[in-house]
């Protein structure tokens, strides 16, 4: 049964979850629902509640299954639908620019993720897909790209080299994300992500293996304190 009792403490009780719906109000982001693990009834009621507290915004769900997918476009037939990210209701005008880049197109997952949660998380988004280090000329030759964007999220597999090599070309910041994309001996990720944190570039930062998300509203933070300080 559902406890809107609990409402003004800042989350509504389903009896299966407990709601976060004060998110907005202590970091000014939208609340997001991680999929994995849940049925699909429970995440749709978990963003029913969300979107029945703040309908002027939207609500992100990450690792949703096919089916959930389809649960969600069946209750919100105007759902925006990337992959296995789901984002129902309005979205936030965007501040800044984030360029999300990809080393190659097994990476498309985790960088859709995160371009995904940069929209929900009102950051405007370019996307460069498929410029890893196994072709140098590639990445070299969208450095203008990288140079307009406030942020640069890369995403890459492997070695994880790629953020390297980003961090050297620009003086913005850059977010590194290793992906489990790669042989035996890349350790599910781990190599990427080791790589990355010993990479000899300044300004970059390393989420976790996997974790578009994470970087998305990194990104989205970064980018919007930017463009709030351009405003003025």
């Amino acid at each position: 049964m559902t406890d809107r009792g609990h409402a003004d403490r800042g989350y509504v009780d389903l009896g299966f979850a407990r709601v976060d719906t004060d998110r907005a109000a202590r970091t000014g982001d939208p609340e997001v629902v991680y999929a994995a693990g849940k049925t699909a009834e429970e995440v749709v009621a978990i963003v029913a509640a969300l979107r029945a507290d703040a309908p002027d915004r939207p609500a992100l769900v990450t690792r949703a299954a096919p089916g959930t997918v389809a649960a969600l476009t069946a209750r919100w037939p105007d759902a925006l639908v990337e992959r296995s990210t789901v984002a129902v209701g309005p979205l936030l005008p965007p501040a800044g620019l984030v360029a999300v880049v990809s080393a190659g197109t097994s990476d498309e997952p985790v960088a859709t993720e995160a371009a995904t949660t940069l929209r929900v998380h009102g950051a405007g988004v370019v996307r460069v897909t498929d410029v890893g280090v196994a072709g140098l000329h590639r990445v070299l030759d969208v450095r203008p790209v990288l140079r307009d964007a406030d942020v640069v999220v890369v995403v890459a597999g492997m070695e994880g080299a790629l953020p390297s090599v980003v961090g050297g070309l620009v003086g913005t910041p850059v977010v590194a994300v290793p992906t489990s994309v790669g042989y035996g001996a890349s350790f599910g990720g781990l190599s990427a992500l080791l790589g990355m944190l010993n990479s000899c570039a300044p300004g970059v930062v390393v989420c976790n293996i996997d974790n578009g998300f994470g970087a998305g509203v990194f990104a989205a933070r970064v980018a919007r304190s930017i463009a709030a300080g351009r405003a003025e």
